[in-house]
């Protein structure tokens, strides 16, 4: 740190009762009053360099001169007052500003006297002050208390230039203090990453800035173009990470209860607002440059914080653009308010995956045009036919890549499905929409869907049965593994249609894997064979609706297994039968309001042979076959 040291006399100033004097053998003949003090001086010294002050003295013929809203307080007019007495004063970047402003404020500038108080600060200031990394920005800090002087008098200005340049120079060019240098020396030993040290080094540094400061000095280094966006929103998340709280659902932060800490609470949440706001409006417009995990963070503190609509707006469509390298727990967005009922933000997701869906939603790629055949073909491909299929090329592993990202963003809403189905204030509406945001394509298996239904119907037992047939119509029972359908046999929630569905598929997968491993191909059931066609079920490929699963974070509790099952005719076929005999009404007056005939979906579920619990034991008998194989 730099430091300048002006004039050659000891230290006289000394306190009496309430006023601070100067040692000397001449009295003092006038008294100047700053911020509650009085100091007894002499004017010879002052107003030779002093403009201001000669101009009081002889416009007032008061002893006492006033000297209100003096900037810096008393340190800074004892600096000025020392230096008029020839005192030795020392100047660093803490209190350069201080010194500059109230040197300012007193006119104590050349044309009063060379050599005086303003010129030399300038001086230090420019050659020193400025030259030093971590001289600049304390400085530019201790600007903040003289806002309106610092800027009238390019101080602010100057110091953000400094610092920008700096960063935007080579780190080698810059004097840097000695605790950074031995941190960063530090870094590159431990990680030896050199190169990832020396990008980032300003990153903590400036991060200590408040956030109007630190607005115009990203804006600064944003605008010279030479810093990566990846560098650029790790700065940013620093920041966030040293300023923003630990936000939770705190009713002090968001609520406006009129308690004795309402106002204090008000003006916090206000500030924290205003620094989200400003880091949103820094984030570069890059893919990539900042995590998912950060946009979603962000957004999290957005919803606490009440911020702006706009702003919230712009984080759902950052991070629309990257939600595949989102988790379950970063989507956990909780309400708006604290008066919401439910646990979290579904909109605000849903909005997001409505933008994902826009963004991922382009044409799909053209066949390139081929030539006749004929003499044509012996010749070289023209340049423009190599950039044709170049340009193919590219749009199908876009294809692809948007192919992939959809899968991930399947899984992912999957997982965040069964975490929000335990809310019990969660509408049926709202669970539905966001299981039939995602594409048909895009589950390659229902498994975890499924559980994410199973869960959701155990929190609401009481909906209705038409509300659980709206719950799983989405599901499709033919992406469901052995061990989900054999767990969707048995239970009680879901509506009999869906169960017989399962029976169903699982009954005609179960026989067509075993003509296949016994090297016979035996015609299936006709009745059957027409259900299969009708669902776009291949019967020589049993195994085109079995896929693996992944297991989510769903609670222990809610995973379901077939461990438990022993007896293929009493729990099962005891359930079964309930099922039937509860729908039975249902399934009458259906058929009497058709006129007595049976509707064609219906004949085509009783047109199964057998009875279902026959057809049942069978399909348990069949799967115990295989197992024994195995």
């Amino acid at each position: 740190m730099k430091f300048m040291k002006l004039g050659s006399r000891p230290d006289t100033f000394y306190t009496s009762e309430d006023l601070r004097c100067v040692s000397s053998e001449v009295s003092s003949d006038f008294t100047i009053q700053v911020s509650g003090s009085k100091y007894l001086l002499h004017k010879f010294p002052l107003l030779s360099k002093c403009l201001r002050l000669q101009r009081m003295c002889s416009e007032s013929p008061e002893s006492i001169i006033q000297l209100p809203e003096f900037p810096g307080g008393v340190e800074a007019f004892e600096l000025c007052a020392k230096f008029c007495y020839g005192i030795t004063i020392t100047i660093s970047a803490y209190n350069m500003v201080a010194a500059r402003c109230a040197a300012e404020y007193l006119h104590m500038a050349e044309e009063v006297e060379k050599g005086n108080l303003v010129y030399k600060l300038e001086v230090f200031l420019n050659s020193c002050i400025l030259n030093g990394w971590r001289d600049s920005i304390v400085t530019l800090q201790t600007t903040k208390a003289f806002p309106l002087w610092s800027e009238d008098l390019a101080i602010t200005s100057r110091c953000i230039e400094a610092i920008a340049s700096k960063v935007l120079s080579h780190p080698s060019k810059v004097s840097l203090s000695h605790s950074h240098s031995r941190r960063v020396r530090d870094d590159d030993m431990s990680s030896n990453r050199a190169g990832t040290s020396s990008r980032g080094w300003w990153a903590e540094d400036i991060a200590e800035l408040g956030i109007d400061l630190y607005w115009r000095t990203m804006i600064a280094i944003k605008s010279g173009g030479k810093v990566p966006a990846s560098v650029i929103g790790d700065a940013l998340r620093v920041y966030a990470s040293k300023w923003l709280p630990t936000l939770k659902r705190n009713r002090k932060l968001v609520g406006k209860k009129a308690d004795s800490d309402s106002d204090s609470d008000t003006d916090s949440s206000s500030k924290h607002r205003l620094l989200l706001e400003s880091i949103i409006s820094l984030l570069p417009a890059e893919k990539g440059a900042v995590s998912c995990s950060f946009l979603l963070k962000l957004l999290k503190a957005a919803n606490i914080l009440n911020a702006s609509t706009s702003s919230k707006m712009e984080l759902a469509r950052r991070v629309a653009l990257q939600l595949e390298d989102a988790t379950v727990s970063d989507l956990l967005i909780p309400p708006m308010s604290y008066k919401s009922e439910m646990l979290y933000d579904v909109d605000i997701v849903a909005t997001i995956l409505e933008q994902f869906m826009v963004q991922g939603q382009t044409s799909p790629p053209t066949s390139p045009l081929r030539c006749k055949k004929g003499s044509m073909d012996r010749r070289r491909r023209s340049r423009s036919a190599e950039n044709i299929n170049l340009e193919f090329q590219e749009s199908r592993r876009s294809s692809s890549a948007s192919h992939s990202s959809k899968l991930k963003v399947a899984k992912l809403v999957d997982g965040y499905l069964q975490q929000i189905a335990r809310d019990v204030n969660l509408p049926l509406s709202k669970f539905v929409t966001l299981a039939e945001s995602v594409p048909e394509f895009s589950r390659l298996d229902h498994d975890d869907l499924y559980r994410a239904i199973d869960i959701y119907l155990k929190a609401h037992k009481n909906l209705n049965k038409s509300e659980r047939k709206r719950v799983c119509r989405v599901l499709d029972c033919k992406k469901l593994s052995m061990e989900a359908c054999m767990h969707a046999a048995q239970n009680e929630m879901l509506p009999l249609r869906v169960v017989v569905q399962v029976l169903f598929y699982e009954q005609a997968r179960a026989a067509a894997a075993s003509t296949n491993c016994e090297g016979k191909m035996t015609e299936l059931p006709s009745n059957i064979k027409a259900l299969l066609a009708a669902h776009n079920i291949d019967p020589s490929n049993p195994n085109a609706a079995a896929f693996s699963t992944t297991t989510s974070i769903a609670a222990p509790e809610d995973q379901w297994s077939v461990s438990g099952l022993k007896s293929p005719k009493s729990k099962l076929s005891g359930t079964l039968r309930s099922k039937l005999a509860e729908d039975e009404e249902v399934e009458e007056r259906f058929m009497n309001q058709d006129g007595g005939r049976t509707p064609s979906r219906f004949k085509a579920f009783c047109a199964i042979p057998g009875r279902p619990k026959k057809m049942f034991s069978k399909f348990l008998s069949i799967n115990r076959n295989s197992n024994d194989k195995s």
